[in-house]
């Protein structure tokens, strides 16, 4: 049964290091990985190549329902597929992700997603990293983690990230899109972002990526999750 199958999930809003420490801690597991946030940005970019309106509730949820993705992880590192084709930097611009945003907020689609995000649950194991992982898709994982860091510290890295890709930008208005996307997230009717009730809160703001992962795999020991790794 899928339930007996172990999930990590890790929740928190954009710039935490999600997408990174998930990608290590399922490849230093071996096990399988979710980006659900980047489901939501596959619909977002699926409905730019179909054509579907981002206002066009059903239409999206119908598109979300048939969405061809996959994660694959090298080098800690996932790249997103869309219908076999590798869209990982398109789906990652901050243009992509306010689109992401609006198309997350919609009952519908997230409904249509659901399922979808629920099959991942696959043996040996996965690590689920998204926004209301803990507390929607996977209530009953056996360990849950609420990644954060200061607005400011993931303007910073998101400025960071962007200046090594050779795209410029500006600090306070990526502080300003983050900021306004927090609100939104947390703000919003359907599965707003909060921790899970038990889920263990990990401030990253003065952590590095090598150390939270540490942090989580030795978790996971104590957990009985994982043996030694």
């Amino acid at each position: 049964m899928t339930l007996n199958v172990p999930v990590l999930t890790i929740d928190g809003p954009g710039g935490a290091g999600k997408g990174t420490i998930s990608g290590l801690v399922a490849e230093r597991l071996g096990w399988h990985l979710l980006d659900s946030g980047a489901l939501y940005r596959l619909t977002a970019q699926a409905a730019l190549k179909h054509n579907v309106a981002l206002d066009d509730e059903a239409s999206l949820a119908s598109l979300a329902s048939q969405l061809d993705v996959a994660f694959p992880v090298k080098d800690g590192q996932p790249r997103t597929l869309l219908e076999g084709e590798d869209v990982s930097r398109e789906i990652r611009t901050e243009h992509a992700g306010e689109r992401a945003s609006r198309v997350a907020a919609l009952p519908q689609v997230r409904k249509a997603l659901l399922q979808r995000q629920q099959d991942f649950r696959r043996s040996p194991g996965l690590v689920a990293d998204g926004r209301d992982m803990g507390t929607v898709v996977f209530p009953e994982a056996p360990l849950k983690i609420f990644l954060t860091a200061s607005a400011e510290e993931r303007a910073r890295r998101r400025h960071l990230q962007l200046q090594e890709a050779g795209v410029g930008a500006s600090l306070s208005s990526l502080l300003k899109e983050i900021q306004a996307r927090d609100a939104r997230d947390t703000q919003r009717r359907v599965a707003p972002l909060k921790p899970a009730d038990d889920a263990i809160t990990l401030d990253t703001t003065r952590l590095s990526i090598p150390e939270v992962v540490d942090q989580l795999t030795e978790l996971l020991i104590q957990r009985g999750m994982a043996n030694g790794i």
